[in-house]
């Protein structure tokens, strides 16, 4: 099947920015369980070729895998590792932070919502989810969000120039993760940052479908795929 969602966007009788027809209807049409269905759609997310918006459905924002590359990796790819990197990551944090951890994460906060330049906002975004994971104590940790940071910023700078997400809402989320890690709550770290990986997943799908979307597009599913 995903062959053939591959080739049906390539051909373009799936097109940019088209709504796909819902799991079951998919699950019916090729006869195999909704499981399976879940499994290609992950597939096509992580080709960059789409993206699904939570009540909404999944929606194609690129003709050719990786389409849409942020520091060498498909929006896809980040969409889809960071939650198992970063949650586990703010969960630690909560247990293992020292003050001059806080004392960084806070500073970084601050910068924040003080900073009017939309740039160097991108910049201390990138930096804060850094000092999250360098709190951790995991290198692992630490080195993979320093490996993808790049990555990390022109995903921000993206939702900055063309998402009706405010500044202010990621803000509020990154205090609620800094509020749960000096209190030491595993749970509420880890929940206020599924939370806000959560908000970015929308924003990013809500960003790329009303950017492909064309005038008098049909808002129900496309009918067809090969």
């Amino acid at each position: 099947m995903l062959d053939d969602l591959q080739d049906a966007i390539a051909a373009g009788v799936i097109r940019v920015g088209d709504r796909l027809p819902s799991e079951a209807a998919l699950a019916a049409r090729y006869s195999v369980s909704r499981s399976v269905i879940r499994e290609v759609l992950r597939a096509s997310s992580a080709l960059g070729l789409t993206v699904t918006r939570t009540g909404k459905g999944t929606f194609v924002v690129g003709r050719r895998p990786s389409e849409l590359i942020f520091g060498g990796y498909s929006v896809g790819d980040l969409l889809e590792v960071r939650p198992h990197i970063e949650v586990p990551a703010a969960g630690l944090a909560a247990l293992r932070r020292t003050e001059a951890d806080l004392e960084q994460i806070q500073g970084l906060i601050e910068h924040m919502e003080a900073e009017s330049d939309p740039q160097v906002w991108i910049g201390l975004d990138a930096s804060f989810h850094l000092a999250v994971a360098e709190a951790s104590k995991n290198p692992v940790f630490t080195q993979v969000i320093n490996s993808i940071r790049a990555a990390l910023t022109g995903q921000s700078g993206m939702l900055n120039d063309r998402s009706r997400r405010r500044r202010g809402d990621s803000d509020s989320e990154h205090r609620s993760i800094a509020a749960a890690i000096a209190r030491s709550s595993v749970v509420e770290a880890e929940d206020a940052m599924r939370f806000h990986l959560d908000q970015v997943h929308d924003a990013v799908a809500e960003s790329l479908t009303d950017d492909t979307a064309r005038p008098g597009q049909r808002d129900g599913p496309v009918s067809a795929i090969s």
